[in-house]
């Protein structure tokens, strides 16, 4: 009996967290999206937490919960179009903070180098403001305007949980050997290497769509 009340429950949390959009943003009051679904299907908390998700995610939520509908509580934030990121490069330091602070990997750079965000992966969760010690960061409509779809939260989740799992890693690694060390910074390389390719495509695609625009 137990194990079919694990099992009902982690397909609840499932089917809530399919649901939210997967920005990371901690408005709701939890860490990340999947810990708002696991208090969502608890009971432990109410479905109009989530800015991002807007009055009608809120809805879908209380739907699947069974749960009477609310609009989202502005107290968490105000529910709008996508924004992103946007660095002013004469300001940035190459901190580095705003790239820790950055639940997706959507932005690219290294210590004591200018850094950039990727727009493509950028969710608008806002998390990178507040460590940014010269507040270069300000955070602008998505251009052009788009709406936030089913493709972008599950893409944004999947960045999230490799995110996850490599700090995981690297932490285990800091105690292990120095070649695993030299591994794990291999590993970092490669994926600035990928943060920058995917930038120039980013670039060119914007680059197109303004020339048949």
């Amino acid at each position: 009996m137990e194990g079919r009340l694990e099992a009902d429950l982690i397909a609840r949390i499932e089917a809530i967290d399919a649901v939210l959009p997967q920005t990371q943003c901690r408005r709701c009051g939890y860490e990340a999206c999947r810990p708002y679904a696991e208090a969502l299907a608890r009971q432990e908390t109410l479905p109009n937490r989530c800015p991002p998700g807007g009055d009608e995610g809120a809805v879908r939520l209380a739907k699947l919960l069974d749960l009477p509908a609310s609009p989202v509580d502005r107290s968490c934030g105000e529910p709008g179009p996508l924004k992103v990121a946007r660095i002013r490069e004469a300001d940035c330091i190459g901190c580095t903070k705003c790239i820790l602070a950055c639940p997706v990997d959507a932005i690219s750079g290294a210590s004591r180098w200018m850094h950039a965000i990727i727009e493509s992966r950028c969710t608008g969760c806002e998390l990178c403001l507040a460590p940014c010690p010269t507040d270069c960061i300000d955070m602008i409509p998505a251009a052009p305007p788009r709406p936030w779809t089913t493709e972008d939260a599950n893409a944004a989740r999947s960045r999230y949980e490799f995110r996850t799992q490599r700090l995981s890693a690297a932490q285990a690694l800091a105690l292990e050997t120095p070649e695993d060390r030299r591994r794990a910074l291999v590993a970092q390389a490669l994926e600035r290497a990928t943060q920058r390719r995917q930038m120039d495509r980013d670039a060119k695609r914007g680059a197109s769509t303004e020339s048949s625009a």
